[in-house]
C-alpha cells in the first residue's frame, strides 16, 4: 500500500457511507474497499457453514478464507462470495445481525486486517467502514468520519428495505440501530470513534451530492486529486 492514496471514511451504520464510497470511487476511478460487507460475508459465510457467529476461532477461520470480491455497478455494490452475486442476502436484517456479532470478535478482526490493506491497489482506494483510519489505514491523507442523527439513519434504511419489498417497523429499526451504535462504540476490538485527524461531516441534512462535493473538494484542497491525475 506504500504510495498509494487511501481515503477512508468511516461512521456508523446508515448515514451514507456506501453511498458515498461508491460515487467517489467511480468518479475517481479507484477501487472500492466495503468493509462492512466483509463482515456481514462472513456472517453469511459461517451460517452457509453451520458455524455460529459466537465461536471465535471458528468463525476466523471463515474469514482467513473468504473469497469477496465487490463490483461497482452504477451507485451500487454488487457483492459476490466465491464469484456469486449475494448483495441481497447480506443486505437483509439477518445481515446485518451476522455482521454486529462477528465483528466484536478479535482474532475475525486480526484475520481480516491484511486482507483489507490489500485492497489498497494503485491508482487509489476508497475504503468504507467503521475503522478505517483508525486500524486499517492510520496513514490515510484524507479520512472522513460520515454521521448523521438516528432518526435520520433509520428513516433511511428503512425506505431501502420497503424499496426492496421487505416488511418492516421503523421503530424496530431505530431501536436496532441504536444498539449496534452501542455495540460499535463499546466494543473492546476497534470500537467507532472517529480518527483524530478525520474530519467530521454531518450528512443529516444534506444530500449525498452535497456531501459528494464537499468531500472532493477536501481531497482536492489536500493534493489527492492532483497525486491521481499526476
Amino acid at each position: 500500500m506504500d504510495g498509494v492514496p487511501v481515503i477512508c471514511i468511516d461512521g456508523p451504520s446508515g448515514a451514507g457511507k456506501g453511498t458515498l464510497a461508491v460515487r467517489l470511487a467511480r468518479q475517481l476511478g479507484w477501487h472500492l474497499l466495503d468493509s462492512g460487507a466483509l463482515y456481514r460475508l462472513v456472517g453469511k459465510a459461517c451460517l452457509d457453514a453451520g458455524v455460529a457467529w459466537d465461536e471465535e476461532a471458528a468463525v476466523a477461520v471463515v474469514a482467513r478464507s473468504l473469497e469477496a470480491e465487490f463490483d461497482v455497478v452504477g451507485d451500487e455494490v454488487v457483492v459476490k462470495l466465491g464469484g456469486v452475486d449475494v448483495t441481497a442476502d447480506i443486505r437483509s436484517e439477518l445481515g446485518s445481525k451476522g455482521a454486529s456479532s462477528v465483528a466484536v470478535l478479535p482474532r475475525v478482526r486480526a484475520a481480516l486486517l491484511e486482507r483489507q490493506r490489500e485492497w489498497a491497489r494503485p491508482p487509489g482506494l476508497v475504503a468504507d467502514g467503521r475503522d478505517m483510519g483508525t486500524q486499517v489505514f492510520p496513514d490515510s491523507p484524507l479520512k472522513i468520519f460520515l454521521t448523521a442523527s438516528v432518526e435520520a439513519r433509520a428513516e433511511r434504511r428503512y425506505s431501502q428495505l420497503l424499496a426492496k419489498g421487505e416488511s418492516v417497523s421503523l421503530p424496530r429499526l431505530l431501536e436496532g440501530i441504536r444498539e449496534r451504535d452501542a455495540r460499535d462504540s463499546t466494543r473492546s476490538a476497534s470500537p467507532l470513534v472517529a480518527a483524530k485527524d478525520a474530519v467530521l461531516v454531518d450528512s443529516t441534512s444534506l444530500t449525498i451530492d452535497e456531501v459528494l462535493e464537499r468531500v472532493t473538494a477536501l481531497a482536492a484542497d489536500r493534493g489527492i486529486l492532483g497525486r491521481v491525475s499526476g
